[in-house]
């Protein structure tokens, strides 16, 4: 069903979001706009489930364009149609794997509840509120990929810290090889960009779409839709620290055990090691 391409998607309506009166999230909504990702995540929504059927079955990807059959018309999507289309960054860094690991450790202390810098491959409960909303946006929205929101994963993060650290991206390279891998047969990436591909096609003289469907309000962020993901996620915090075992005390012997290595230590940074 086309319902499964946008089953995990989020969408943000920028102007309900930023009249929050709520400065961390209207903060980090518009560190999503200075991105450059505002035209690809707010905009306007229409889905074509017919066409989107159509398109992912008969899609491939030939000399860098991603080719399709919908309706029985030809479909040709390039990289330049697909930036123009959402006025998406064209330099910067073409990976995220070229994001320097000093500011992505930067990162981790901006996002963190505690202070300390959140733990990659830990849970997202780690992050201030605004930043596991950002989060899931990026997950959802950018990256497409299957599996658990709440475990933070490398990729993930990583997308996260070129918000919060304003880092310059082509994202129009990064997103549109994303869909590239979303028609490529084999590949692991899960089907998603249903709001843009739908957008794309409706963009095409003559070609028949069929008729529109509504894309759920419950997966558009709006001033009611943020307060509802806060509410819920402030109940399972709590619902966490009531649940969490308390820690034991260390025995006598495991602390003065601890004292020796810690003199020891000490001992060995005096004489230089």
């Amino acid at each position: 069903m086309a319902s499964s391409f946008y089953s995990n998607s989020q969408h943000i309506d920028f102007d309900s979001v930023l009249a929050m009166d709520d400065q961390g999230m209207v903060s980090m909504f518009q560190a999503i706009m200075e991105s450059g990702l505002v035209g690809f995540l707010g905009c306007p929504t229409v889905i074509y489930e017919a066409a989107l059927v159509d398109f992912f079955e008969n899609a491939s990807v030939r000399e860098g364009v991603i080719i399709s059959t919908v309706a029985g018309q030809l479909v040709e999507i390039s990289e330049e149609w697909f930036a123009e289309s959402f006025d998406l960054p064209v330099d910067g860094l073409g990976d995220l794997s070229e994001i320097p690991k000093d500011v992505i450790f930067y990162a981790r202390s901006i996002v963190s509840l505690s202070g300390e810098p959140v733990s990659i491959l830990g849970r997202k409960n780690q992050m201030k509120i605004e930043f596991r909303l950002l989060y899931d946006i990026m997950a959802k929205a950018i990256s497409v990929k299957a599996g658990s929101f709440n475990a933070i994963t490398v990729e993930k993060f990583s997308l996260v810290t070129t918000v919060v650290c304003g880092v310059r991206m082509n994202w129009a390279s990064i997103l549109f090889s994303i869909l590239k891998k979303m028609v490529t047969p084999g590949s692991k990436q899960a089907k998603g960009f249903a709001i843009q591909i739908s957008l794309l096609l409706e963009n095409i003289p003559n070609l028949e779409l069929g008729e529109s469907s509504e894309f759920p309000a419950s997966k558009i962020l709006t001033e009611k839709t943020v307060h509802r993901f806060v509410s819920l996620n402030d109940k399972v915090g709590a619902e966490e620290a009531a649940g969490a075992p308390k820690p034991k005390a260390a025995s006598k012997k495991r602390q003065a055990v601890a004292v020796r290595v810690d003199a020891q230590l000490a001992n060995l940074w005096r004489v230089g090691l």
